[in-house]
């Protein structure tokens, strides 16, 4: 087993392990995949000011978001098909972020069900949901949802319509996958992975297959998908489902100033700043990049968190320090979920809390709350960057 110090390794290890078509499923961007690219781009250009001769001996990272108390300010983010990256998925994801004291946040497009989740962990999570066209299947899934112990309801706002993946399309993605001769090859080459598929029944959407009328099937799930993604959103919609659900709501797939302040009338409780990890609009700004001026215009208290891009901890601390209240990781966790299973998972997360620990302490700060602008390195001496 190689030494695992960042989630490059893991990343390595996840593509090694995983057939094709799923590795690919995860490391992928929309078209050309520039803006998939600008995510992480654009963190690199952003630097730390180190400062030296201060008490660093006390730190914490301890914070809260949207109100819970948390180890790190760090979600594990909505990822569909995590239940084919390792057999039952979500379930060793949930753990992984159970026992690092982070929220969870399970996607609808999983295979592991909201009721999985609750059996498994016990234990308070967050539920990804997409706004479809079906109205009983919709009152139906947030109802499970309060049943399951979900606290939060991450609404997301940027699929309406599907970007265009040229990977997914070329590996013909499904799920579980279609038998043709090239998948059975590709699978043969990961033995590992087929054994533990065998030893699993969640094999397809656990969430939709029995819940929605008339699904029943692989065939019947991909005829009703591609019809329920609701291209009439609208923000009246968005409040509607809201008012449904009468919890605690974040808003996903903000990236513009202008919607930022329209969702905050709609009474949501956050903003997750997403770009969908490059996987819809492709030329599109990157999160970090988008991020300041979504502070300027939601003001100074409102929760904002940002994804798309975090794969290490001074990333995450790049965004704090330019106006997040805290991270949602996908891809960072997920390679590790693929390469190890829950302890890559739980490896993923220790990776990012190490380095957000170790680049706090060098920038001269105990408590990641007092983690700000000014830990920033600015051309201007005198004016660190903001």
């Amino acid at each position: 087993m190689p030494v695992i110090t960042e989630i490059e390794d893991l990343r390595r290890l996840h593509q090694r392990r995983v057939p094709r078509m799923f590795y690919d499923y995860v490391d992928v961007g929309a078209w050309t995949g520039g803006t998939y690219r600008a995510n992480r781009d654009d963190f690199e250009r952003i630097l730390f000011r180190q400062r030296v001769a201060r008490n660093i001996e006390a730190r914490s990272l301890a914070s809260t978001m949207l109100g819970q108390p948390v180890s790190m300010p760090v979600a594990l983010a909505p990822v569909g098909l995590l239940g084919m990256q390792h057999p039952d998925g979500e379930i060793h994801a949930a753990r992984a972020a159970q026992a690092a004291g982070v929220p969870f946040t399970l996607s609808t497009m999983s295979m592991c069900s909201l009721e999985d989740i609750a059996q498994a962990t016990g234990a308070p999570f967050w539920f990804q949901l997409y706004t479809l066209r079906d109205e009983e299947f919709l009152d139906n899934i947030l109802e499970r949802a309060r049943r399951a112990g979900v606290t939060a309801l991450v609404l997301t706002l940027d699929l309406t319509i599907q970007g265009q993946r040229h990977k997914d399309l070329k590996n013909r993605m499904t799920a579980p996958p279609k038998l043709t001769v090239a998948n059975l090859i590709n699978i043969a080459m990961h033995p590992r992975w087929a054994l533990g598929m065998l030893g699993t029944k969640r094999r397809s959407f656990g969430n939709i297959v029995g819940h929605a009328r008339g699904v029943d099937s692989l065939g019947d799930l991909m005829d009703w998908t591609s019809r329920q993604f609701d291209q009439r959103l609208d923000w009246g919609r968005v409040e509607q489902i809201i008012r449904k659900w009468g919890g605690p709501v974040i808003l996903k797939g903000i990236n513009d100033p202008e919607d930022a302040r329209r969702a905050i009338d709609t009474g949501a409780d956050a903003i997750l700043v997403s770009n969908h990890g490059g996987r819809q609009l492709d030329g599109a700004p990157s999160t970090i990049r988008a991020l300041p001026a979504i502070r300027r215009a939601v003001g100074p208290d409102y929760p904002l968190y940002l994804d798309s891009g975090i794969q290490s901890g001074q990333e995450a601390l790049k965004a704090i320090a330019c106006g997040a209240n805290g991270v949602f990781v996908g891809r960072a966790f997920t390679y590790g979920l693929g390469a190890m299973g829950q302890k890559g998972v739980e490896a993923a997360l220790a990776i990012i809390r190490r380095d957000m620990d170790i680049t706090m302490a060098l920038c001269g700060v105990n408590d990641i709350k007092d983690f700000g602008p000014g830990c920033l390195w600015s051309d201007d001496p005198g004016k660190p960057s903001a």
